[in-house]
């Protein structure tokens, strides 16, 4: 499907379907040449359409037509018009059966979507549009129908086979092959249809739901990794527990199975009953996975299996609704994972990602609303500002309603839309009505692009004992749309007396028992509120929680971010102040004389930090890591990338000399005795010693070098060793880095997931990443370009991550991620198009890198047969 002007898909153009499927009757006959597909659809016209009588148009991609029929009678070639990507039929009755036949090619599918092979087993993969790589179909969300999907293949081969819903029949054929009948009874869209066929371990567990019934839980993986499902399972059982405890929604089906994959594009897939994992999203062992992805896969599994209800029982009517599922979802998964750790770091790490990345989005050419209003590649709209903006919105709902109005407004969501496919605007409504709130500003959310910026001043008049705080909204200009509406913003606030303590916040004189934090609601372009009964002038604690995905611009002193990080009860406020105070020293320091002084307040904040053992260590850890690289960058006005990464360097290394001995005491006292476990406390240990440890190699500190040569050779958990590898790689102790590099992988070589792992840590590094480097893992034997995960761990690594090396002031990198996008172009446009996203932001650089990187994606824009996922990408990045 390549063409120079894909058509754009506008949601105004949006008309129901003007047939519905009432069932779909599947047959796969697998081989190993290919796959024959037979279909059988139940068809009738849709009362609520307005078409008429028009002719039936299923969609297709890349499918060998074999036979149709109608109502049992065969067509002939004059009957039907096969365009490749269309099939119609016409004149058709008001209800009828359609049978047809496809040919495919699963094991030449590089793309993976649709059905496709994945070491020795087939899998598939239909969201958005995968499931018209497999049959001719109506393959659009609001087609909803029942499934019965019979599957024959090689016993011997394939001896499990997979698909929605519960298995009814099976048995043996002629010629060794075999077959087994599922059954899934909730009508659901095609996008949700998933189908597995391979040699893999079940691993079993039981679930009983809180009415009772049991629930059997599978986990399907090869037989290598048959010990690292423990975890996933578990997680899973927590995840069912919480839905029912904190939603009321219990599982509907009487199996729910999970299925890891190597070669996958997305990270999961929520197939109704039948959960499709990468496999790096599943799979875990202390011996093999950080604690980063210990969590990671906690957090997948929970939002996999949440999609159950807000998703499948209902799901989106198009794809411009697609946050209704995700970002609800994101949230969802959010509440959990804060549940089960950290509700602060989990707060910081979300946000972490959200200024970092999807405000770059909402600052860049691919600038779109939660609910687009236009697409050309919906592959292309899997998006942050879907996913975690679209999260976003719904916790400001929550927070504008409160946990129990939130909840009765859920509760109507799933009970009204139970079985449909519905919109954003159905979401509001359903919180609208159970909460008695008017949200109608509040959908501006959905319909803006871009981030609102809050302008915040204030002043204090002492006579009188009024604190007057003013809030200036604004939303920027965003590709397409210009003059934005203000939007209706909770604002969370706190004020802080000399002593640190919380003072009440009174917005009448005469009230007593006023609260010391306060929801502001910003509706208009500018508010001023005024506190009163304020006997000095307080230092205010701002968009507490991060109450709003918005910037804020207010004149803080540095001596009152330091007051902030030692006083705010706002755990993330607390962390915040930390972040800004070492991003204004960073930014003073970015082309200054190299003896310009790092300010001393900072060691010092950093000293009180590493010592005080009665701070929660878990904030200690997020507090003590510096801001990235991409968040500088992010916040500068005209990025010099290389000055940036030597301010960084020189204050940490500054606070890692300043800061030597409490950095060793800091390791020492966090060692762990006993065994392994993935808790809070456990985890916020390893990441304090781990921290202390990179900071000690940064400055070749010998007693530093010595302790992470002893954790990567004894260490029993892979936080631990390859946090050590990562700490040697980045040090200037080369023969140390190329001993731990080798040593590694002679250990891990056959386990893929940490291969990938070993990939990342060389092609992120600035010391062992450069460009001669990441073209040698290119041709490195475990390297394969038809797996995204290799890609990722190196391509996307090394533009992502490593960005020092990667905008090169010779443009080396940018040439080199061009070449590499051309190159997945042609075999996997979706992975493409996600890799182009670095080169997009060129406008955002000092002029000497923007003129590179611009023309590096314009020689990908000149590409013969370029894909429409990245003709999308690469034309809106370069339009005026």
């Amino acid at each position: 499907m390549r063409t120079s002007q894909p058509q754009t898909i506008y949601l105004s153009e949006y008309r129901v379907p003007a047939y519905l499927v009432d069932t779909v009757d599947l047959r796969f006959e697998l081989f190993e040449n290919g796959a024959r597909v037979h279909s059988t659809l139940e068809v009738r016209r849709n009362p609520e359409s307005d078409a008429g009588e028009v002719p039936l148009e299923l969609d297709g991609d890349s499918l060998i037509l074999e036979s149709v029929a109608l109502n049992g009678a065969p067509l002939g070639d004059a009957d039907f018009e096969n365009r490749g990507d269309k099939l119609i039929i016409g004149p058709v009755p008001a209800k009828f059966e359609l049978s047809v036949v496809t040919w495919i090619e699963p094991q030449n599918n590089t793309r993976l979507e649709g059905l496709y092979k994945s070491s020795g087993m087939f899998c598939s993969q239909c969201e958005a549009e995968g499931f018209r790589c497999i049959t001719f179909f109506p393959d659009r969300p609001d087609v909803m129908s029942r499934f019965r999907t019979r599957i024959e293949a090689d016993k011997g081969a394939y001896p499990i086979l997979l698909s929605n819903g519960n298995d009814v029949d099976r048995g043996d054929l002629d010629d060794g092959r075999h077959y087994v009948i599922w059954e899934d009874p909730f009508p659901k869209p095609c996008y949700l249809f998933a189908l597995v066929a391979g040699d893999l371990v079940e691993k079993r567990d039981t679930f009983k739901t809180g009415s009772g019934r049991d629930i059997d839980l599978r986990m399907y993986v090869e037989p290598r990794n048959a010990e690292k499902c423990d975890h996933a399972m578990d997680s899973l059982k927590r995840s069912m527990r919480w839905d029912e405890e904190v939603y009321g929604r219990e599982y509907d089906l009487d199996i729910f199975m999970i299925v890891a994959v190597d070669d996958f594009n997305m990270g999961a897939m929520e197939n109704k009953g039948l959960n499709i994992f990468n496999s790096s999203c599943v799979l875990a062992s202390q011996e093999t996975a950080t604690d980063l992805a210990f969590q990671r896969i906690e957090a997948i599994v929970a939002h996999e299996y949440f999609h159950n209800w807000s998703g499948n029982r209902v799901t989106c009517r198009d794809w411009f609704q697609l946050s209704l599922k995700e970002g609800f979802t994101v949230f969802r998964d959010s509440q959990f994972s804060a549940d089960m750790g950290s509700p602060t770091v989990k707060r910081i790490e979300d946000v972490t990602l959200l200024r970092t990345a999807q405000f770059a989005e909402d600052g860049g050419p691919m600038a779109h609303p939660v609910r687009p209003a236009s697409y050309m590649e919906i592959s292309n709209f899997y998006t942050l500002t879907i996913y975690e903006k679209g999260a976003e919105v719904v916790r400001m709902i929550y927070t504008l309603l409160g946990p129990d109005m939130f909840r009765k407004g859920s509760d109507l969501y799933f009970e009204r839309h139970d079985g449909q496919a519905v919109t954003t605007d159905d979401f509001v409504k359903a919180m609208e009505d159970a909460s008695g709130r008017d949200l109608s500003q509040f959908r501006l959310w959905y319909e803006q692009a871009g981030t609102p910026v809050l302008s915040v001043s204030d002043e204090y008049d002492s006579e009188r004992g009024i604190y007057r705080l003013t809030v200036e909204q604004s939303v920027p200009d965003t590709p397409g749309q210009k003059a934005k509406k203000p939007q209706h913003i909770p604002f969370a606030l706190g004020l802080l007396g000399a002593r640190g303590e919380s003072l009440p916040l009174r917005l009448e004189p005469e009230s007593q028992d006023a609260p010391t934090e306060r929801v502001l609601e910003l509706t208009d372009t500018c508010h001023t509120f005024e506190f009163h009964g304020i006997n000095e002038r307080p230092v205010p604690s701002l968009l507490r929680d991060f109450s709003a995905p918005v910037r804020v611009r207010y004149s803080w002193t540095r001596e009152q971010m330091l007051f902030l990080m030692s006083h705010d009860p706002d755990g993330f406020n607390r962390w915040d102040a930390g972040q800004r105070l070492a991003v204004d020293v960073i930014q003073s320091l970015v082309g200054a004389p190299k003896d310009a002084p790092v300010d001393a307040r900072l060691v010092a904040a950093y000293r009180q930090l590493i010592s005080d053992s009665s701070l929660d260590q878990a904030l200690v850890a997020k507090m003590l890591q510096l801001p990235s690289e991409a968040y500088l960058i992010e916040l500068a006005e005209s990025a010099d990338v290389p000055a940036i990464h030597k301010a960084r360097e020189r204050v940490l290394k500054h606070l890692a000399i300043a800061l030597r001995s409490e950095l060793v005491a800091c390791y020492r006292r966090n060692l762990e005795e006993g065994a392994y476990q993935v808790t809070p406390d456990q985890i916020a240990r390893r990441s304090l010693r781990n921290t202390a440890l990179a900071w000690l190699l940064q400055i070749n500190d010998e007693e530093g070098r010595e302790l992470a040569l002893r954790q990567f050779k004894e260490s029993d958990n892979m936080t631990d060793r390859i946090s050590a590898l990562r700490a040697l790689v980045n040090s200037d102790y080369e023969a140390d880095r190329s001993e731990v590099l080798t040593d590694f992988y002679a250990r891990f070589q056959d386990d893929p997931q940490v291969v990938e792992q070993w990939f990342s840590v060389q092609a992120s590094s600035d010391r062992a990443g450069q460009l001669p480097e990441i073209h040698a893992l290119l041709e490195h034997k475990a390297f394969d370009w038809k797996n995204p995960n290799k890609v990722r761990s190196v391509v996307g690594a090394f533009a992502g991550q490593n960005l020092a090396a990667f905008h090169n002031p010779d443009g080396s990198g940018y040439d080199f991620l061009a070449d590499q996008v051309c190159r997945l172009d042609d075999s996997n446009p979706q992975i493409a198009a996600r890799l182009v996203t670095p080169l997009t932001r060129w406008r955002k650089f000092a002029p000497s890198y923007s003129n590179r990187m611009k023309a590096a994606i314009e020689r990908i824009r000149d590409k013969p047969d370029l894909s429409r996922d990245v003709y999308e990408v690469v034309h809106k990045s370069l339009a005026d």
